[in-house]
């Protein structure tokens, strides 16, 4: 009588896994489908949102740019329309910020040449300076033109010599601060208790001139700072009377400002 054939282990394994009738890779496979399944879910619900984002967004940017099509958000001209936008947005950021600041520079120096050109005229060289700094174009008046030691009334040459300077200025209409310095000579009197009145009172008379000349007050402001903004040391007279003045700051942030409306308007 035959032995009958001998099972290998190989096989008993093949026959019990068909006897449960799924193989255990399917599970697997089942579980990565699920899962690709819920992503694709998702890209969409974001992609619809993402979508009225887009609409919003092409909007803003034919108004910002001019462009006449924008192309749909997914699509490779839309990525690649979305790089040239960034770029024209960069490069139109950078060319406006230099423009701008160009063109405040120009306006500053045509200030300081006006005022350069009446003092060599009127040979006030010793009376009246014109300088820039960050805080914009500077005139500097000294208080020995303007007003008697200890007084903030100003003198009839102090007027005369104001009135010359502002008809220049009336051109440039841009905000003033008026800023009023002393020396460190203390003053103690029932009107002026220290410097911090004395400065701010001569600041004010000189505001108030400006717009009796007819200067908007709306574009006037006034500080007095006593004799904590010296220019050079209080070491010596000639030193104290450098440090007596008067400054008629015509404000880079308001120059700027003008600028940038008429950057937009072209």
């Amino acid at each position: 009588m035959p032995e009958p054939e001998k099972i290998t282990e190989e096989e008993e394994d093949f026959e019990f896994e068909e006897s449960r009738g799924v193989p255990p890779w399917i599970i697997t496979f089942a579980d990565m489908v699920t899962l690709l399944m819920v992503f694709f879910i998702l890209l969409f619900a974001i992609g619809n949102v993402e979508q009225e984002k887009w609409r919003d967004i092409k909007e803003s940017l034919r108004e910002a740019l001019g462009a006449d099509s924008i192309e749909e958000l997914g699509t490779r001209q839309g990525l690649d329309v979305v790089k040239q936008i960034q770029t024209q947005v960069d490069e139109k950021t950078v060319y406006a910020v230099d423009e701008v600041g160009a063109m405040v520079n120009r306006e500053m120096e045509d200030i300081i040449s006006e005022v350069e050109e009446f003092v060599f005229k009127n040979k006030l060289s010793g009376e009246v300076r014109v300088s820039s700094d960050p805080r914009g174009a500077v005139i500097t008046i000294s208080d020995v033109v303007l007003f008697p030691p200890g007084s903030a009334e100003m003198t009839p040459q102090g007027r005369k010599t104001l009135r010359q300077v502002f008809d220049v200025l009336k051109q440039f209409q841009y905000n003033v601060k008026i800023e009023g310095h002393t020396d460190n000579t203390p003053i103690h009197t029932l009107r002026y208790p220290s410097n911090w009145e004395l400065s701010a009172f001569r600041a004010s008379e000189v505001a108030h001139m400006m717009i009796d000349d007819g200067f908007p007050p709306e574009r006037l402001s006034v500080e007095g700072f006593a004799e904590f903004r010296p220019k050079v040391p209080n070491t010596s007279a000639e030193n104290r009377a450098i440090n007596r003045r008067i400054e008629v700051v015509y404000q880079r942030g308001s120059i700027r400002q003008r600028m940038v409306k008429i950057l937009n308007r072209k």
